[in-house]
């Protein structure tokens, strides 16, 4: 067999071995495919019967709730007809009461016609028998019946207008008691209810020091420590008066504790010159006016007074350092304040507005420029200035009778300032009196052209002026003290003698950059 022939039985044996091989797969395949049917018919019909048992119980649900709704609206149709059925039944017994009671009415309304008739018939016969009696005893008493009736009125007045004036009186004279009894009741509990201490003259603050050294720095070389510290606070200090101890001695209390802060700052701080005293004092003054603003907000706090103006809250601070006869002003403002609003609870009256009128009723001492008019004016003026109410204005100014009162609240501000200034205790005169004339003192030299300050120290034995070195020379000062010292003499009273000090003072100061 050649090679050939090979080749070819070679091929056609793959050929025959592909068709072979072709249809065994075809038949396979052909058995794959009816089985997968098969299964994927059987699967369809599962899902068939599943959806179709979904559907009816779906279709049973909604049957059934349809039924109840039908069942429900049913009830109510039935409730409604129930309910319709009852009223009709109500009307009808209510139709047929009314029918009756129309017959009855029409019966009552009869009889009462024959009784009205009955009733005028009657009237008609009295009037007839009235009249006639009148007219007899117009012939008997000789005058008409208008006559004797007004004659009747006339008696009657004036027996009722007696009557009534001994009722009045009555009345008036049992009204003054029980309003005496009352009033003197409400001033009594009022007064029960505030104690306070008494009034204690003072115008020396001491400053306790440790040792002497310390004591000689504050003096200074020469003196100068010691005589710039009392130039700039105006005080007069005493060093060797008492051991370990400096007093201040003036009758500005806001000066004496200006000054104690001052010297408790500079013995704290180690450093005492001129120029460190000034500094020291001037942020001194700074810190005590904001203390002075805080014991105004703590005040107002306290007692719950609110929206005052924030001068009104500084000048209510100042009070802390003012006192009239001796008596602290803060202290008796509050405590009028108090007194003002337990006798408005007991009238009914504002117990807020009466409250704030008796704190303000005397700031009108706190200004530094005193004019010439009451400080109950000014203290009006000041309050009507800051937008207080009518009421508080009125209350202020007429608590010394300076102008007339219009409000309930004024006489119990006036009641309320009298007890608080005349209790035992709470002032004495020859305190008051005593700083008035170191005041006027101070004015009197301030009164003058080129004066920057001026002090009244020692009691009042010496006045110190500080002057302006470019506008008064050392001629003029001299011209200055005499000038003073004349004026003092022929204008004012005072014990002993009084020493005029002009101190004028000439600085160059210039500043390393």
């Amino acid at each position: 067999m050649d090679i050939l022939s090979i080749i070819l039985a070679a091929s056609g044996g793959l050929i025959l071995g592909g068709i072979i091989s072709g249809a065994i797969l075809q038949k396979f395949a052909k058995g794959k495919s009816k089985q997968i049917i098969k299964e994927a018919e059987l699967e369809a019909e599962v899902i068939k019967k599943d959806k179709i048992l979904q559907a009816k119980e779906k279709f049973l649900q909604l049957k059934e709730e349809h039924e109840k709704i039908i069942n429900e609206r049913n009830n109510k149709i039935n409730d409604a007809e129930k309910k319709a059925r009852q009223k009709e039944a109500l009307i009808s017994q209510k139709l047929d009461e009314i029918t009756r009671k129309e017959k009855d009415s029409s019966v009552i309304r009869e009889n009462l016609m024959r009784q009205i008739e009955i009733v005028n018939n009657k009237q008609a016969e009295l009037e007839k028998f009235q009249k006639k009696q009148i007219e007899q005893l117009e012939i008997i008493s000789g005058i008409s019946a208008d006559q004797a009736k007004t004659q009747l009125v006339e008696a009657l007045k004036d027996e009722a207008k007696t009557a009534s004036l001994a009722f009045i009186k009555e009345f008036q004279d049992e009204a003054k008691l029980t309003a005496s009894k009352e009033a003197k009741k409400i001033i009594i509990q009022t007064i029960q209810r505030v104690a306070t201490e008494h009034a204690v003259e003072n115008s020396i603050s001491n400053f306790h020091i440790e040792n002497e050294e310390i004591k000689g720095r504050i003096i200074g070389r020469e003196g100068r420590n010691i005589r710039t510290l009392e130039g700039a606070t105006g005080v007069d200090i005493n060093i060797d008066d008492t051991p370990d101890t400096i007093i201040l001695s003036s009758f500005d209390p806001i000066r004496r504790e200006i000054a104690r802060l001052a010297l408790h700052t500079l013995v704290s701080d180690g450093r005492i010159h001129p120029a460190r005293i000034e500094e020291v004092v001037a942020k001194t003054k700074k810190q005590l006016e904001e203390e002075i603003i805080e014991v105004g907000k703590r005040t107002t706090i306290d007692l719950g007074i609110h929206g005052l103006h924030p001068e009104l809250i500084r000048m209510i601070g100042r009070m802390k350092y003012r006192s009239s006869y001796g008596q602290n002003l803060l202290q008796h403002s509050r405590e009028t304040a108090n007194l003002c609003a337990i006798m408005a609870t007991e009238l009914g009256l504002n117990v807020k507005l009466a409250k704030r009128a008796g704190l303000l009723h005397d700031i009108g001492k706190v200004p530094d420029d005193e004019p010439e008019i009451p400080h109950a004016i000014l203290g009006m003026k000041i309050a009507e200035k800051y937008n207080e109410k009518p009421e508080v204005c009125n209350a202020i100014g007429a608590h010394h009778d300076e102008i007339e009162m219009t409000s309930l609240i004024s006489p119990v501000v006036q009641v309320c300032d009298a007890i608080s200034g005349a209790r035992p205790g709470a002032r004495r005169e020859v305190m008051d009196s005593y700083v008035q004339r170191l005041k006027d003192l101070e004015n009197l030299a301030m009164g003058y052209g080129g004066v920057e300050k001026a002090f009244a120290i020692q009691a009042g034995r010496e006045l110190r002026v500080i002057v302006e070195s470019e506008k008064i020379t050392d001629k003029q000062a001299e011209e200055l003290s005499f000038q003073i010292s004349t004026k003092i003499q022929s204008d004012m009273t005072y014990p002993g003698q009084v020493k005029v000090t002009v101190i004028r003072e000439t600085r160059a100061v210039s500043y390393a950059k």
